[in-house]
């Protein structure tokens, strides 16, 4: 089992009336085959405690440790850059609000990006996925001839492409309208149980946040 351990990391930023921590104090710890929700209003500091989760940024205090299923370590908050991007590369999948397709490519190839990236094999089993997710019909057209939802769908089909540990979702439903929210919040849920990786969601919807296994409240 894959985890990511999370005691009080955080950023301190200067906003004008003295040091602000980002985020509050949390402490938690993201598995295989479980969901963990960062809920909270916009500027609590969600967006940064999934970049410290990832590597983007380095915590002015306290710690992010990844081990891996084979049991190897590595503290995310003191690693090289070199090794937490090949931490990002390799172990993680990301979802972002405005789904981050490349334009330039098809959905095919954005779903494959992530494994050319890493060198690995496994394009069947990604491309698949497309179709499970109802999207087998879009593999040659472009991000732009696609609907919000199915752009979302394609992010998580990419995300899951390389197998990785860890899915990091920040408000992935936020720019969607109801039902198409409803869809790929349904299919997000799937489809991490099935790949049995870690799924942290950042969100500011209450519904969202009460599906997951454990709800990390931000103020």
């Amino acid at each position: 089992m894959a985890t990511l351990e999370v005691r009080r990391a955080a950023k301190h930023f200067d906003d004008g009336r003295g040091r602000r921590r980002v985020p509050a104090p949390v402490e938690f710890t993201a598995a295989s085959g479980r969901t963990t929700a960062l809920w909270g209003p916009s500027g609590s500091g969600k967006s940064t405690l999934l970049n410290l989760l990832a590597g983007i940024l380095v915590p002015d205090e306290g710690t992010v440790v990844f081990q891996d299923a084979n049991g190897d370590t590595l503290d995310v908050s003191c690693g090289s850059e070199r090794q937490r991007v090949h931490f990002r590369r390799r172990h993680l999948g990301f979802i972002f609000q405005f789904f981050n397709l490349v334009p330039t490519l098809t959905v095919a190839e954005n779903v494959i990006l992530p494994l050319e990236l890493n060198r690995l094999a496994g394009r069947s089993g990604a491309l698949a996925r497309l179709e499970t997710l109802g999207l087998a019909h879009c593999a040659d057209r472009f991000p732009e001839t696609l609907s919000g939802g199915e752009q979302q769908r394609v992010a998580i089909a990419r995300a899951l492409a390389h197998e990785p540990a860890v899915v990091l979702a920040d408000e992935p439903t936020g720019n969607l309208d109801g039902d198409n929210a409803e869809t790929v919040t349904e299919l997000l849920w799937r489809e991490t149980a099935l790949a049995q990786c870690a799924l942290v969601i950042a969100t500011h919807n209450q519904r969202i946040a009460d599906r997951a296994d454990e709800v990390i409240a931000l103020a």
